[in-house]
């Protein structure tokens, strides 16, 4: 049966120990982005040290961008901005040139900076989808500390009963943030969240993060199990999920696109983290999602500390991207 597992956190730090400080999430961010940084201020560094803005430097311009993972859409999209800037604004540096793309990444990224709307529902269910390997369970225990940062109580369902280390992570990380984890060795995940759900409308717990198994888009019998899981909570909840965050890992390029359009299709998502920033020089992907398949980034990781996964904000993104103008 189904399993409510109150879990404590017991710090064995030292009596007295002095917690090491880290440093500002801007500054870890911008570490966090310095593969891809370095795989377009390398080249954009020898590109903009020329005198002039010419053609030329708009097609080497171009070829960075492409191996940034921007995508094809996004790249031809900021060229035909800067080429629009160079001759409205009268630009003739190329570094008025470089402020311009920061600019128009910006403009480009604008739409994707959208924070979760909490509002007054309870409890509110946040369905988490995402391939194995993509840092979903991980995600969650982040979120789950997030939450409880904003003065939320926070419950887990478990709901990938297909993979047992998920089940073992989630409750380590329910343990960690001291939070409920509810589980169930095998069976019907889908029933494991609707009994997460009705758990938490009965001890007025505000927000549910809700597991589901790793699936590959191509798998379509395995995501008509993560779409049976969708349903079910409606039948718990009419008016849910609220929200269905779609987890993906930065490391995979423009596959992310791919796997975008087939969640979406499945699950209507509705949000996205971006997961391993740090460890890709392919973060340049969200461009790409900004012009093919639009949504909006909740949060955004680039390590693997509890706090760690931060809201996606355009401004510091682009300023740790490509460093100040």
């Amino acid at each position: 049966m189904f399993g409510f597992l109150k879990t404590k956190n017991d710090s064995t730090d030292p009596v007295g120990a002095q917690p090491v400080p880290r440093p500002a999430w801007s500054e870890r961010l911008k570490a966090g982005l310095s593969r891809t940084r370095d795989t377009l201020n390398t080249p954009l560094t020898e590109l903009f040290s020329r005198a002039r803005i010419d053609d030329e430097l708009l097609e080497e311009l171009e070829t960075t961008l492409l191996m940034a993972d921007c995508g094809v859409e996004a790249t031809h999209w900021l060229l035909a901005e800067l080429k629009a800037s160079v001759k409205r604004d009268k630009l003739e540096t190329p570094s008025q040139l470089r402020a311009a793309l920061a600019k128009g990444l910006e403009t480009l990224l604008a739409p994707l900076e959208q924070s979760i709307e909490l509002g007054a529902h309870q409890p509110f269910v946040i369905m988490i989808a995402g391939v194995n390997g993509a840092g979903k369970t991980t995600s969650i225990g982040k979120l789950a500390k997030h939450f409880q940062s904003q003065g939320k109580s926070v419950l887990l369902a478990a709901g990938d009963t297909f993979r047992a280390a998920a089940r073992e992570q989630l409750s380590a990380w329910g343990e960690r943030n001291d939070v409920t984890v509810i589980a169930q060795e095998s069976g019907d995940p889908a029933a494991v969240v609707f009994d997460a759900i009705n758990a938490a409308r009965a001890r007025k717990i505000d927000i549910v993060l809700a597991d589901t198994a790793g699936r590959l888009p191509t798998q379509l019998h395995l995501m008509e199990e993560i779409a049976k899981i969708r349903r079910v909570i409606q039948k718990a909840d009419a008016s849910g999920p609220q929200e269905v965050l779609l987890v993906l890992d930065a490391n995979i390029g423009q596959n992310a696109v791919q796997q975008v359009k087939a969640f979406d299709k499945a699950i209507g998502v509705t949000g996205l983290v971006i997961t391993k920033l740090d460890g890709t020089a392919k973060g340049g992907v969200l461009a790409a999602i900004a012009r093919q398949c639009p949504k909006p980034v909740r949060f955004i990781g680039i390590g693997e500390g509890i706090d760690d996964l931060q809201a996606f904000r355009v401004g510091e993104f682009v300023e740790a991207l490509l460093g100040p103008a």
